[in-house]
């Protein structure tokens, strides 16, 4: 099988180009391994770090055709949200079992990092100061009550805030009122996820700039490279909306893009200008708003348009239209810094499907994969690389139990009745946003 679309994200991201270079580690020649993994982001680094644990004894190959952190892993907005984020519903919340489960699972998430970030040292800016949703406009204020209801029923803790208190915190007069949760985590997403691949496991070799061109099944599996071919008894796909390239969920998964912003550093003055806490985060009320952070390092990053790419790959002439409405709500947000430029933005890729559920589990014999997050890629997405790796090695847990009981995404309309619906919707509702955006 040809892998006719491969990732090919631009080379502008921030997050990745405020961190100090570093040499990748590429496969070269043909090799044999007992298992092989495609996709080397949140997903596959945990997948990879507990295969090994259970397989000690067995060579695991963890491949990428770019750089660990350079993907989506590397291009959100580093938010690990230990709450259900449920944004088909109308208190974010939904089904409260569902709710608890996935609450558990990102909780679980949270654990596992956190005790992997402390026992390695990995330098990522990791801060346990929960988050904020920010409302702008009346509809806005709505959607918080209805938040707080759900999370009321959820019995999960949370603060309101009025406009002032939220001057205090973040120095923007822009909102009007917010819903603080504590047990959120900010953090450096693509220092988090370099910090990850340098402590795998002795028995994990990375193999990064490695894209897989033809994949051929049978009672093993042959993947071709640049520079060589890879022959595994197993392969393990958690390379998200990619999939589809490998055979699986075709026109079942969607590859939407969102762009984010990363203003340079600011001087002391223009910190002392601001005032405020010195790091915070906010997300809309509304799904098609702003996200606005502040970061440890004193730079401020924006993240709001949204745009469908059906092959997977980056966009220059949205990221180009992405700068316009990012320098925008930037400077509304915040006037007295209208001299601070936005010195990087950046597209990245999120995976969703209509029925807002991943795939997990055995894809066909050998062949084993998850992804499809739904915007939750970080806590999702590692938390059950983690599962996946349990389930191979016949482990049980109650969040392995959740995971398997799972409807598989839906297949979608077929193209290009599939793009005219999803660019139609993703248009008119950031149009709807309004100042949320």
């Amino acid at each position: 099988m040809r892998i006719k679309h491969l990732p090919d994200d631009d080379d502008s991201c921030g997050w990745k180009n405020t961190l100090p270079p570093q040499e990748a580690t590429r496969l070269t020649g043909s090799t044999q391994a007992e298992w092989v993994i495609v996709g080397a982001g949140f997903t596959g680094l945990a997948a990879a770090r507990q295969l090994a644990l259970h397989y000690p004894d067995d060579r695991i190959l963890l491949v990428d055709a770019q750089r660990v952190g350079d993907g989506a892993s590397g291009r959100n907005s580093g938010f690990l949200i230990d709450l259900p984020h449920d944004v088909s519903a109308p208190d974010y919340i939904g089904d409260l079992s569902v709710a608890r489960s996935d609450m558990a699972l990102n909780q679980a998430a949270i654990r596992y990092l956190r005790n992997i970030v402390q026992e390695e040292g990995i330098e990522c800016h990791w801060r346990e100061c929960g988050k904020i949703q920010g409302a702008v406009t009346t509809k806005g204020i709505k959607v918080l009550e209805a938040y707080r209801n759900g999370l009321e029923r959820l019995g999960a803790d949370y603060q309101m805030m009025n406009a002032e208190a939220l001057q205090r915190k973040l120095s923007t007069g822009y909102y009007r009122q917010g819903l603080f949760t504590p047990g959120t985590v900010l953090v450096q997403p693509a220092a988090l996820a370099r910090g990850l691949a340098r402590c795998l496991p002795g028995n994990v070799q990375l193999c990064e700039l490695t894209p897989v061109t033809d994949v051929e099944y049978g009672s093993s599996v042959q993947l071709s490279t640049p520079a060589g071919t890879i022959q595994a008894r197993n392969l393990l796909l958690t390379n998200n909306a990619f999939a589809q390239e490998f055979g699986f969920f075709s026109g079942a998964l969607i590859p939407i893009f969102l762009y984010g912003g990363l203003t340079r550093q600011l001087t002391g003055d223009e910190q002392r200008r601001l005032g405020g806490d010195p790091y915070w985060g906010v997300i809309p009320a509304d799904p098609y708003g702003s996200t606005v952070r502040r970061t440890p390092d004193q730079r401020i990053q924006v993240r709001n348009t949204i745009s469908f790419n059906p092959t997977g790959q980056s966009s220059q002439t949205m990221r180009a239209r992405a700068r316009k409405h990012i320098v925008k709500s930037f400077h509304a947000r915040f006037p007295m810094l209208e001299d601070v430029e936005m010195e990087h933005v950046w597209g990245g890729a999120i995976c969703v499907s209509r029925n807002h559920v991943p795939y997990f589990g055995k894809l066909r014999e050998n062949v084993y994969g998850t992804g499809c997050h739904n915007g939750l890629g970080v806590t999702k997405g590692t938390i059950t690389g983690k599962l996946l790796a349990d389930h191979i090695a016949s482990q049980d847990s109650d969040l392995l139990r959740y995971m398997l009981s799972k409807p598989k995404p839906v297949t979608n309309p077929p193209r290009p009745i599939l793009d005219l619906g999803v660019n139609a919707t993703l248009q008119y509702n950031q149009w709807k946003a309004g100042a949320e955006r």
